[in-house]
C-alpha cells in the first residue's frame, strides 16, 4: 500500500502523496487567507465605530484613510523559507506577525497615539507588541506606530485567534514611508548615497510639517473652543426650555408626578 502511494501519478505531475501533500498543504493555505481577511475585517469594523463615534460625540474625526492588506500565501510561502520557518499554518501565526496588517492615516501626531489606544484597549483585543518609531525614528528617518495585536475571529469550529500588524501614522509619515518604499523598490534596495541622504533630509522636513501642523491645529481649537462652548451652552438652553413647556403643559394640576 504504501509502495503504491509512493508511485508515480498518471498525470506525471509527481508521486501520489506529493500530490496530495500539495492539496492539503493549499487548501490550508487557502483556509488561513480566509481566516486573516476576516481578522482584518473585525479591525476595519472597530475603526469604522471609531471613525462614527468621533465625529458624532466630538464632532472631529482624526482618521483620515484606512488600508489594509493580507499577504497572499506565494508571499507567505517565500518569507517563512526566507526566514527558516516550517510552512505549516500553525508556525507562520507564532512567527511571522505581518501575514495581514490594516495601515491608519491620521491628522495629526497626537491622533495616532489616540486611535492606537482606543483600538489596544478593547477587550477582545491582545496586544503582544508596540514599537514607537515616532518617538524613536528608524536611522533613515521612518516613523510610524507599530502593534503587533491578536483579534479572535468566530467561526463555525470556535474562535481562531489571528495575529496582525496595525501601522498608525499622519499623512506626511505616510507621503515620506510610500516614496522610500518606491524608491527602494526601483533601485532593488541599492539606493544611491545621494538619494538616501534626500531621504532623510526629507524625513525631517516631514517632521517639520508635522510638529508646525499640530502647532496650528491647537491654535485654531483653542479659537474655537469658547465660541463652540457657547454655541453648544446656548443650545442646551433652548432645548432644556423647550422639554420644561413641554413638561409643564402636560403635567396634570397638583404636585404628583406625571402619569
Amino acid at each position: 500500500m504504501t509502495e503504491n502511494l509512493r508511485e508515480t501519478s498518471g498525470d506525471g505531475q509527481g508521486t501520489t502523496d506529493e500530490v496530495a501533500f500539495v492539496r492539503r498543504l493549499r487548501g490550508e493555505f487557502q483556509r488561513m487567507e480566509m481566516e486573516y481577511g476576516f481578522a482584518v475585517d473585525e479591525i476595519l469594523t472597530k475603526v469604522s465605530i471609531l471613525r462614527r463615534e468621533f465625529l458624532h460625540l466630538h464632532r472631529y474625526n482624526p482618521i483620515e484613510h484606512v488600508g489594509s492588506r493580507v499577504k497572499s500565501p506565494e508571499s507567505i510561502l517565500r518569507k517563512a523559507e526566507r526566514l527558516g520557518i516550517e510552512p505549516t499554518p500553525d508556525r507562520i501565526r507564532e512567527h511571522m506577525h505581518d501575514v495581514a496588517g490594516v495601515r491608519i492615516t491620521c491628522s495629526f501626531i497626537a491622533d495616532t497615539y489616540r486611535v492606537l489606544e482606543a483600538l489596544t484597549s478593547q477587550t477582545d483585543v491582545r496586544t503582544l507588541k508596540v514599537k514607537d518609531y515616532i518617538a524613536q525614528p528608524k536611522p533613515n528617518g521612518y516613523k510610524s506606530l507599530h502593534a503587533i495585536i491578536e483579534i479572535p475571529v468566530f467561526l463555525s469550529t470556535g474562535p481562531v485567534p489571528i495575529p496582525l500588524e496595525i501601522q498608525v501614522r499622519t499623512i506626511a509619515m505616510d507621503f515620506w514611508a510610500s516614496l522610500e518604499h518606491k524608491i527602494y523598490y526601483k533601485y532593488d534596495g541599492k539606493v544611491p548615497s545621494e538619494l538616501v541622504e534626500s531621504l532623510t533630509e526629507s524625513a525631517h522636513l516631514a517632521e517639520m510639517l508635522d510638529m508646525r501642523m499640530e502647532e496650528l491645529h491647537s491654535e485654531v481649537s483653542g479659537m474655537e473652543g469658547g465660541r463652540l462652548d457657547d454655541g453648544m451652552r446656548d443650545m442646551d438652553e433652548r432645548l432644556f426650555a423647550r422639554l420644561w413647556n413641554v413638561y409643564r403643559s402636560a403635567r396634570p394640576s397638583g404636585d404628583g408626578p406625571i402619569a
